[in-house]
C-alpha cells in the first residue's frame, strides 16, 4: 500500500477501534465489565480507573462483581458508579460490591439499538471526513509533482478503503443489535 494511503488507513482503523470500544460499553443486558470502563474513582485524590482499584469479576451472567483491594475505599467505588451512566445502583456487603443487571424491557432494548445504529453512523462520518480529507491532499499533490493517473490510483484506493470500513462498521453494529435484541 502507498505510504500516502497508509496514514489515511491507520486514521480509519483508529475511527473504527473507537466506535467498536464505544459499542462494548453498551450494556445489553448480560453483565460487561467493559460498562465500567470509563468509570473514575477517587483514590487518595486521584481518579483512577476502577480496574486499577479492585478486582473486577462476573460470577454470574446478570452479576459484575467488585473486589477492592483496601476496604476503605468501597465508598468511594459506589459514589464513582453512582455518578457514572452506568445506570446501576450498586450493592455491596463490606467487603464486595455487587452491580445486579436487571432484564432489559422490549422498549429499552430498541432505544439501545437507536443508540448502536448511531454510533455506527458517527463512525461512517468519521471514515468519510477522512476520505475527503485524503482526497483534498491528493488534489494539492497534482499542482506539484505528481500526475493525473496517479491522482486517480490514490483516489481509488482511498475509495476501497472507505468502502471496507463502512461494511466493517455496519456488521460491528449489526453484531452488537443482534446481541442487544437476543432475549
Amino acid at each position: 500500500m502507498d505510504a500516502r494511503v497508509e496514514v489515511y488507513n491507520e486514521k480509519m482503523q483508529k475511527t473504527f477501534d473507537y466506535m467498536v470500544s464505544e459499542l462494548g460499553t453498551i450494556r445489553a443486558g448480560r453483565a460487561n465489565p467493559h460498562v465500567l470502563d470509563k468509570v473514575r474513582v477517587d483514590y487518595y485524590g486521584t481518579p483512577t480507573p476502577i480496574q486499577q482499584v479492585g478486582n473486577i469479576s462476573v460470577p454470574e451472567p446478570r452479576i459484575i462483581q467488585i473486589a477492592p483491594w483496601e476496604k476503605s475505599i468501597i465508598k468511594n467505588i459506589e459514589k464513582a458508579i453512582m455518578s457514572s451512566d452506568v445506570g446501576i445502583t450498586p450493592s455491596n456487603d463490606g467487603s464486595v460490591i455487587r452491580l445486579v443487571f436487571p432484564e432489559l424491557t422490549e422498549e429499552r432494548r430498541k432505544e439501545l439499538v437507536k443508540e448502536v445504529n448511531k454510533k455506527g453512523e458517527e463512525c461512517k462520518v468519521g471514515v468519510r471526513n477522512i476520505r475527503r480529507d485524503a482526497n483534498d491532499a491528493f488534489k494539492k499533490l497534482a499542482k506539484t509533482e505528481v500526475s493525473e493517473d496517479e491522482i486517480k490510483d490514490l483516489e481509488d484506493a482511498i475509495q476501497k478503503l472507505t468502502d471496507k470500513y463502512v461494511k466493517e462498521v455496519d456488521k460491528a453494529v449489526e453484531e452488537k443489535a443482534a446481541e442487544i435484541l437476543k432475549v
